[in-house]
């Protein structure tokens, strides 16, 4: 009974090899545009060397060199119809619908492929060309990542990703760019335009305080520490910014956060308590890590320690690849997140 089990297995060991030869030779003629000898290959080939499912695919590929897109399509919906869960025929619907410039379609077929484990590597590439056409940068970022996760020398996915990381990093933001406009004259707005008494003009003009940016920039302390300013003088100037929302050394703060208000995390080394006031930019974390950060309002490693998996995993298209790369990047410090 166990030999003729071992020469069953055999057997079907050798007409899978048969039949992926037969696929090959015909998928090969197809590729060279030998379209007539690749039908009378396929015609000739009998149910023992290729299934009835394969048979449609390779018709489906001469009708596609053929230019009857249609009728392709048609083929691989058929299949696809008795079997939703046929990869090979939902992957040449998508490509036909990317060809026809249906995008829509054929992201929605690319992402129902890539959804399985392993990747299937030509469909997620297609992906994310067609994710970077749609200014879903960080979406195309991922997907070639995941690719690299589990092909790491693939040479195509490793060139893709090099140019998307220039094209991301380039990438124009309007909004955050008109914000910045925005901010930027707000900030070189001259003192002079304010209602203030002439001791108070007088002593920033002398103080080398020209701007409101020169103002947020200056503390206290400062201020008082100049000859002939004095607390009227101060509290004039801070009733005046307060109107507008804005408090003296206001800048100096955003660009040194309060790390002293965050938690050092237990049994953290004191010689790297001091990194926390480090920016998260000396991690060196990829693209897309960096930008789910940003979103999270995170600029220091203190600021990051401080934060869980959990909230790590709610922002937008923060997924374990990147959550895996913050691990790994914090444990190079002896550090972790909150809770870990």
């Amino acid at each position: 009974m166990r030999a003729a089990r071992t020469w069953q297995n055999v057997r079907i060991r050798i007409t899978r090899g048969i039949m992926s030869q037969v696929i090959k030779r015909i998928t090969d003629l197809v590729g060279a545009g030998a379209l007539d000898d690749a039908q009378r290959e396929l015609d000739a080939a009998s149910p023992e060397t290729i299934d009835a499912t394969a048979r449609q695919i390779c018709r489906g590929q001469i009708l596609e060199r053929e230019g009857a897109w249609s009728d392709a399509a048609a083929v691989y919906q058929g299949i696809l119809d008795n079997d939703p869960d046929d990869v090979e025929a939902a992957f040449r619907l998508a490509f036909l619908a990317d060809l026809r410039g249906d995008d829509q379609v054929a992201i929605e077929h690319y992402e129902n492929i890539t959804a399985e484990v392993p990747v299937h590597v030509n469909a997620m590439l297609n992906l994310a060309i067609l994710y970077e056409d749609h200014g879903r940068f960080e979406c195309a970022l991922d997907a070639v990542e995941r690719v690299l996760v589990e092909y790491p020398n693939h040479k195509r996915a490793q060139r893709f990703h090099k140019d998307m990381l220039a094209s991301v990093d380039m990438y124009y933001d309007e909004d955050s760019e008109r914000s910045l406009e925005k901010r930027n004259e707000i900030l070189e707005t001259p003192i002079s335009d304010f209602e203030l008494s002439v001791r108070s003009r007088n002593c920033l003009k002398q103080m080398d305080i020209h701007t409101l940016g020169d103002l947020l920039r200056t503390t206290a302390s400062e201020l008082l520490s100049y000859k002939n300013f004095g607390e009227t003088s101060l509290h004039e100037i801070e009733a005046m910014l307060s109107q507008k929302g804005l408090r003296i050394g206001q800048l100096l703060e955003e660009r040194e956060p309060d790390v002293s208000r965050l938690a050092v995390p237990s049994g953290l080394d004191p010689a790297k308590a001091g990194m926390l006031n480090r920016s998260v930019a000396e991690l060196e974390l990829s693209v897309r890590a960096r930008k789910c950060l940003m979103r999270l309002g995170v600029s220091t490693i203190g600021e990051l320690v401080n934060r869980s998996e959990a909230e790590m995993l709610s922002i937008k298209n923060f997924g374990m690849t990147s959550l895996a790369e913050i691990k790994r990047r914090l444990g190079e410090l002896g550090m972790t997140l909150k809770g870990g």
